[in-house]
């Protein structure tokens, strides 16, 4: 690994303090199956609310609903009831952000992930009455409690248990939205604020439950996000630090990079996130015009776009191979090569506009344009059908057409009948994520189409509210609500920072 530590010192400079906030249950719920409900279960309230000092013996348990999504630490204040204990009481916990996660055992779970990620707790208390901080973060809405074992002689009852949650983003920085947005609009912008604020911890999470990281594709949103709402520059310059400063053997940024036991770059290696660490640093400038962190970036961007152009071939494409791997959507039938061309052109003309600032390598990064322009062009737009087209079997996806569209390779009004053909003739490669829905979004709003974009976001991210969501997630499919790509929806991440963007467009484009 190529590792700067003057940069990686930056970066640990700018490391927040964290805001905390203790946070009370609010009611006792039961969770039920119901075929009607989100992926086919239904809360309902308790009938019996008072599980303060309610006595609990083996086999007995409850189930708290927070009422509103928490990223922090748990505590317990737990005390005997009857004779004194003779044995160790025996406690799990179940966290679940949503109530799948309650109601499915997690024995059941067979995805290919790590099971360790489910968010459980046995624990242990040898001596009575006990006040338990558990040292773990945890991320939930709901908390069951089972007293898995006590003794015959005695049982216990919860004095106190409460969530001190954690978080960078100062909510108070956020400025209200004027009173004529749509009362619709107006809580899809606080879900997607929620969400941003959850991810905000040191630095900008993926997900507060699971990965935990910071990951660039995911950093490239909730900066956009953040610039509109809490305008923490200070938490984007530590993650661009980071990126920076430690990197791949070839000098390529890292998909993602862990901040534990100390900062590291992970092995992973992604086409285009690497080439997205330009349009972060475009991103950064133009919301901040700091030039001297512009200046001081500036070579290992433009060493991403050096390395980016290695895969053209000679017509200028990316090459279609599996030597190299791009994310640009969950969809295992996706062919990738068309809309990594559109990343890259993307980047490159952000890059452009990066260069004329810093004052260097504007011919060569103009010549690289034209190149990948035209070579789109040539090779991968299909004049008959009206789509751009991707790899030897010529696939028609909407990624492809959205990635094209956002390079700005066709002409204006091209780009805007492209989108219209997508609707009257939607290829049968769709979208899986909001990540992917955000780019179909930004493409809608850039071509002049705001009634299409804004119908969308509600037919997206306001499906997900009616589906009860507090927090946006990582994937959503309105035709097959219990989607991962993990082989379990138990694993998913139900607060996902790709999905905050609604807030962006809001306040970018609407008012």
């Amino acid at each position: 690994m190529l590792i700067d530590p003057q940069l990686v010192q930056k970066a640990e400079g700018l490391i927040p303090e964290l805001m905390t906030s203790p946070v009370e249950p609010k009611a006792v719920i039961e969770i039920a199956a119901d075929e009607n409900a989100f992926q086919g279960w239904r809360v309902d309230q308790a009938e019996e609310q008072n599980w303060k000092e309610k006595a609990l013996g083996k086999g007995d348990s409850f189930v708290l609903d927070f009422e509103d999504h928490m990223v922090g630490y748990l505590s317990l204040v737990v005390k005997p009831v009857g004779s004194p204990p003779d044995a160790p009481l025996k406690l799990k916990l179940t966290f679940g952000e949503m109530p799948c996660e309650i109601a499915e055992p997690f024995e059941s779970y067979q995805g290919w992930l790590s099971s360790s990620w489910l968010q459980e707790e046995t624990i242990f208390v040898d001596v009575l009455p006990a006040e338990l901080k558990l040292p773990r973060r945890y991320t939930f809405r709901f908390l069951k409690v089972e007293v898995l074992d006590t003794s015959v002689k005695y049982k216990v009852s919860f004095q106190d248990i409460a969530c001190t949650t954690v978080t960078s983003g100062d909510v108070s920085k956020v400025k209200p939205l004027p009173s004529e947005v749509s009362e619709e609009l107006a809580l899809m912008d606080r879900i997607a604020i929620k969400t941003l604020r959850d991810c905000m911890q040191t630095v900008f999470e993926d997900g507060p439950k699971r990965d935990r990281r910071l990951w660039i594709g995911d950093l490239r949103l909730q900066a956009q996000a953040n610039y509109l709402t809490f305008n923490n520059y200070d938490l984007v310059r530590r993650c661009l630090y980071l990126f920076a400063g430690m990197r791949l053997p070839d000098g390529a940024v890292g998909a993602c990079v862990f901040e534990k036991p100390h900062a590291h770059v992970d092995d992973t290696r992604l086409y285009d996130y690497a080439i997205f660490f330009v349009s972060c640093l475009y991103d950064y400038y133009e919301a901040s015009h700091d030039r001297d962190t512009l200046l001081e970036l500036w070579p290992i961007a433009m060493q991403q776009i050096e390395i980016g152009v290695q895969r053209l071939n000679e017509q200028g494409i990316v090459a279609d191979d599996e030597t190299w791997w791009s994310f640009i959507d969950w969809h295992s039938d996706l062919n990738k090569q068309a809309p990594t061309q559109g990343v890259l052109i993307y980047c490159l003309r952000q890059g452009l506009e990066l260069a004329r600032v810093v004052g260097e390598a504007e011919q060569y990064i103009e010549g690289q344009i034209e190149r990948t322009v035209n070579g789109a062009i040539e090779q991968l737009w299909d004049e008959q059908q009206g789509f751009f087209v991707s790899g030897s079997d010529k696939q028609i996806s909407w990624a492809s057409q959205v990635w094209m569209v956002l390079a700005g390779v066709l002409p204006a009004e091209q780009n805007a009948a492209l989108l219209d053909r997508l609707f009257e003739a939607p290829p049968a490669i769709g979208m899986t994520t909001p990540y992917m829905y955000h780019h179909l979004i930004e493409a809608l709003f850039s071509a002049g189409k705001q009634e299409n974009a804004v119908e969308q976001m509600k037919a997206y991210w306001g499906e997900m509210i009616k589906d009860g969501a507090d927090t946006f997630w990582e994937l959503y499919n309105p035709e097959d609500k219990k989607l991962s790509p993990y082989g379990s929806n138990l694993i998913n991440s139900y607060c996902h920072a790709w999905s905050c963007t609604p807030t962006y467009f809001i306040r970018k484009y609407l008012i």
